[in-house]
């Protein structure tokens, strides 16, 4: 076993470097790494230092650029990585100063570069020594006094003149978890007590859908019935998917993009009598999970693994009554669960992704019945991704008819747009349509 995987800090230094650098995800990297830790502390220990760094990582960038006479590059770039895991501790974190800074010299031997202790030693007391002046200097540029790239925080500066402060502050914090009671088996109100008798607080449940939100995170098994599908985790946002689509017994419904299956699970909850459901996905390993979420809560759905905008491919040729569109987006509204977003997403993702939408949503029209309704969801908080999409879409469609779902929604600004934190939930977008004709 590699001695660094065994070795918190540097393990941490090796995921956000795999993530920055490399372009991965820390949803890959992250639980391969705490593979190697068995003590539930240490895991989420390395969870908090991977998820803080990301969140604030040009602010730990200014400071050791500040710190460092040149960046360290080529093979010495992972520590890089872990004297920025050093400075969120000093900034962020409770550990001792003394601790923080000792263990991250550690590190450095447990990455076998212990000719590095002198320089990362220093550079974590200078830091300590100069943190006042660096955060004053630093809370002068925007992207560290936000947490995010530049590029974003102009487009959420355009997009939202009024909000675009509250988005990126919203972005920042530790997301709640978001429970979604399963009504085949549980009220609401009796699961509210099902979990006040295990001592589970939540917090504001006051919704009109089955969410609940927690006071804090806690393992799954350790709610009542959940292993045998009482309950999943779900944010209250995406929750209203399956409520909005409102699918009624005997049709056809099809979930386009549907992994990991949280909204086929759902619809499926709401409505058990449909005649079909398709939960459709273009990568068969995350169609693992809809076929795991699926036995958990003993539902069926027929699993497709194909490419949604190929129906020529996959489509058997019989018309939808009802279609989700969960698009592949930006992710932009879902930062404060993966910040790195922030860091794996380009300016110029954005229109290649607005293009891809666009293809998907013509061909899925294509398979709706007349008198369907197809209804286009983002977890993105970027107009050309929603409002913007569903405008050009309604504007060359002839027999897309725009159904509102709030008093602002109309065919000038299409959908109804969630932004991040609103009722602490995700940031999301619905856009309903449906199609005329007979």
């Amino acid at each position: 076993m590699n001695v660094a995987s065994t070795n918190i800090r540097a393990s941490a230094a090796n995921c956000i470097y795999l993530v920055v650098d490399k372009g991965r995800s820390l949803s890959d990297v992250l639980p391969q790494a705490q593979q190697h830790f068995s003590n539930g502390k240490d895991k989420a220990l390395l969870q908090q230092m991977c998820y803080g760094v990301l969140r604030w990582l040009p602010r730990l960038d200014f400071f050791c650029s500040r710190l460092l006479q040149k960046p360290l590059k080529g093979k010495q770039r992972p520590f890089q990585f872990l004297l920025y895991v050093g400075c969120y501790q000093l900034l962020m974190m409770r550990i001792p100063s003394h601790a923080a800074i000792s263990e991250t010299v550690e590190a450095a031997v447990a990455m076998k570069a212990g000719g590095l202790k002198g320089l990362i030693n220093g550079v974590l007391r200078s830091f300590q020594r100069q943190q006042e002046q660096l955060t004053e200097a630093a809370e002068k540029v925007d992207s560290c006094l936000y947490g995010h790239p530049n590029w974003f925080i102009k487009a959420i500066k355009t997009a939202y003149p009024q909000q675009w402060q509250q988005i990126l502050e919203a972005n920042q914090q530790q997301a709640p978890m978001w429970l979604r009671v399963n009504q085949r088996q549980f009220t609401k109100s009796d699961y509210l007590t099902e979990l006040a008798t295990a001592d589970i607080a939540v917090t504001d449940a006051e919704f009109d859908h089955q969410a609940i939100c927690l006071a804090k995170p806690i393992d799954v098994f350790k709610l009542p019935g959940f292993e045998q599908g009482s309950c999943s985790v779900q944010d209250g946002a995406a929750q209203y998917a399956a409520t909005l689509l409102d699918v009624q017994s005997g049709e056809r419904i099809l979930d386009a993009c549907a992994a990991p299956g949280g909204k086929t699970c759902h619809m499926l909850e709401l409505q058990p009598t449909l005649e079909t459901m398709v939960a459709l996905d273009c990568d068969d390993k995350r169609l693992t999970r809809v076929n795991e979420n699926l036995t958990r809560l003993q539902l069926q759905a027929d699993i497709i693994c194909a490419d949604a905008s190929d129906t020529d491919a996959w489509w058997d040729g019989q018309l939808f009554d009802r279609i989700l569109l969960d698009a592949p987006c930006s992710a932009t509204g879902v930062i404060r669960r993966h910040p790195d977003i922030k860091w794996l997403r380009r300016a110029e993702d954005i229109e290649q992704l607005a293009q891809l939408q666009a293809k998907i949503l013509h061909k899925l029209w294509s398979i709706l019945k007349p008198g369907g309704t197809l209804l286009y969801a983002t977890c993105s908080v970027l107009p050309q991704e929603n409002k913007q999409q569903m405008m050009q879409f309604l504007s060359t469609q002839a027999d897309a008819q725009l159904l509102p779902l709030h008093p602002d929604d109309n065919v000038d600004s299409p959908g109804w747009q969630l932004l991040p934190g609103h009722n602490d939930m995700d940031g999301f977008y619905y856009c309903r349509l449906v199609k005329q004709g007979v």
